[in-house]
C-alpha cells in the first residue's frame, strides 16, 4: 500500500492538472460560443450557394467543361482541415482516419493540409504533403479560403491533379461533430438534385456557359472552403471543451479516491500508534 506521503503527493499533482483542464475548458467554452455563432450565421449562405449551383447545373443539360469532368491525372488533392493543437479528444485522429479509410490510394493522394497535428500523423503514414496552410486555422477568413481555392484550382486546370476532395469536421451542435469527406471537383450531382431542379427546364447562359462556369465555380468552391473552415473551428473548440470537461471530471473522481485512501492510511497509522502505546503501557505495568 502506498504511503501517506506518496498519496498526498499524487493528490496534489492531480489537483494541479485539474486546475489546468478546468481553465482550458473555460477558454474553449468562450471560443466555442464565438465560433458557433459564426458557423450558424454562415450556414444558410453556404447551403443556398450549394443548392443554387446544384440547381443551375442540373438544368444545364449535358455540358462540356473542365470542372465537370475528371482530369487525366490519377493524382487526387485532399484538403484536410483540423487543428494545430491536441487535447481535443478524437478530433484530429478522426480526420486522419477519414483520409486513410477514404479509398484514395496513398501514392495517388496529394495533401493540402490545414492543421499541424494531422500533418504529423499523415507524414508518419507516408502521405505526400503538397502544401501546408496550417496557420490559416488560427483565424480563418474568406481571403484565406480564396487563396487556397486559387492554388488547388490552378493545379486542377494544369492537369497536376484529376480530382479534389475536402476532409473536415461538420459542426452539428455543441456535442455533435461529424467528420466529412466531400468531393469538390469534378462536380457530381445526385438524382435528388436533378429531380428537385426539374431537368426539363434548361438554363441559358449569357454570354456563354464556359465563361459563366469559369466565374461561378471558383466562387462556389471558395464558399465551401470558408464554410468548412468556420465549422472546423467550432468543432475543434467543442471537442476540446468536451475533452477537458471529461478530464476535469476524471480528476475529481481520482482526487476523491485518493482522499479516501489517504484517510484510510491515516486511520491505520493512528490505530497502529495507539496499539503500540497500549502494548507498551501493558508491558511496563
Amino acid at each position: 500500500m502506498a504511503s501517506m506521503r506518496d498519496i498526498k503527493r499524487r493528490k496534489g499533482s492531480i489537483q494541479s492538472t485539474q486546475q489546468i483542464t478546468k481553465a482550458m475548458k473555460l477558454v474553449s467554452t468562450v471560443k466555442l460560443q464565438k465560433a458557433r455563432n459564426r458557423a450558424e450565421q454562415s450556414n444558410p449562405y453556404f447551403n443556398y450557394m450549394y443548392q443554387t449551383v446544384a440547381s443551375m447545373l442540373a438544368r444545364s443539360g449535358s455540358m462540356e467543361h473542365p470542372y465537370l469532368k475528371a482530369g487525366e491525372s490519377k493524382k487526387k488533392a485532399v484538403i484536410t482541415i483540423a487543428s494545430n493543437r491536441g487535447l481535443a479528444g478524437g478530433y484530429n485522429s478522426n480526420i486522419v482516419k477519414l483520409v486513410t479509410n477514404s479509398g484514395i490510394a496513398k501514392e495517388d493522394a496529394q495533401i493540402y493540409v490545414i492543421g499541424r497535428k494531422v500533418k504529423e500523423a499523415l507524414v508518419r503514414k507516408g502521405y505526400e504533403m503538397k502544401h501546408d496552410f496550417s496557420d490559416v486555422i488560427e483565424g480563418p477568413t474568406y481571403a484565406d479560403a480564396s487563396m487556397i481555392c486559387k492554388e488547388v484550382l490552378e493545379a486542377f486546370t494544369n492537369g497536376e491533379i484529376g480530382e479534389i476532395y475536402l476532409a473536415y469536421t461538420h459542426f452539428k451542435n455543441t456535442v455533435s461533430h461529424e467528420p466529412t469527406l466531400m468531393k469538390l471537383l469534378p462536380i457530381e450531382l445526385d438524382e435528388a438534385d436533378i429531380k428537385e431542379a426539374g431537368s426539363n427546364l434548361l438554363m441559358n447562359y449569357e454570354p456563354n456557359e464556359e465563361e459563366a462556369l469559369d466565374l461561378i465555380i471558383p466562387k462556389y468552391l471558395t464558399s465551401l472552403f470558408y464554410g468548412a473552415l468556420v465549422e472546423a473551428v467550432a468543432s475543434e473548440n467543442g471537442a476540446r471543451m468536451q475533452a477537458m470537461d471529461s478530464a476535469t471530471s476524471n480528476a475529481e473522481e481520482m482526487i476523491s479516491d485518493l482522499t479516501l485512501k489517504y484517510n484510510r492510511a491515516r486511520q491505520g497509522s493512528i490505530t497502529q500508534e495507539l496499539t503500540e502505546i497500549i502494548a507498551g503501557a501493558e508491558a511496563i505495568s
